[in-house]
């Protein structure tokens, strides 16, 4: 190997080793720890799920209080800045509650979006359904959350058919959604005050 060829290994691998030392050094008094963070088993357990989610406070992506906080937040529900996740934590929340009984293929936190997996109900063999959330605001509001649901049906051949949702059963959704957001925050506030 030459001489420059090694000198060129060595500073590229001095320059990640300080890129890793200054992201080390991001944050080292810790994560904002929010134990007000609203958490309760009121919830319904879905067929998928055995358990529904749950949020503990300070949970984060490496356990304990240390690492990358999930869901910290400020008084409203929002995202704290530099931390948590990017939409608001009441809606969030709430939309994996409502969908628990779906298995989920996906969930971003900071871009708000949700996407469940298929899910056929066991009354219903020949169908089954998917949805996907988008979580649109930072504070709790009626038109922060959109619903898309789609629907397919068993076909003779054995194949999946696209076929058309009820036109009420997105907006149905939104409005569970909503409805459990708010009683998160409600209790949330409840908890507060009791400290």
């Amino acid at each position: 190997m030459t001489e420059s060829r090694m000198s060129r290994r060595i500073a590229g691998a001095a320059a990640g080793l300080a890129a890793c030392l200054a992201l080390a050094g991001c944050g080292a008094d810790g994560p904002e720890v929010r134990a007000d963070y609203p958490s309760d088993d009121s919830s319904t357990t879905g067929t998928y799920y055995q358990k529904p989610y749950r949020n503990t406070a300070g949970e984060s992506l490496f356990g304990g209080s240390q690492g990358i906080v999930l869901f910290g937040g400020s008084e409203d529900g929002a995202a704290a800045p530099g931390g948590g996740i990017g939409v608001n934590a009441y809606l969030w929340r709430a939309s994996l509650d409502t969908l628990s009984f779906m298995p989920l293929a996906s969930a971003d936190p900071f871009g708000g979006v949700i996407i469940t997996d298929w899910y056929a109900p066991p009354e219903a063999p020949g169908e089954r359904f998917k949805a996907t959330v988008l979580i649109l605001e930072r504070s709790l509001r009626a038109d922060g959350v959109r619903v898309s649901v789609f629907r397919q049906v068993a076909g003779e051949d054995g194949g999946w058919r696209d076929a058309e949702v009820g036109a009420t059963v997105a907006r149905d959704l939104e409005d569970t959604v909503l409805t459990r957001a708010r009683q998160l925050r409600v209790r949330a506030a409840a908890a507060a005050a009791v400290r």
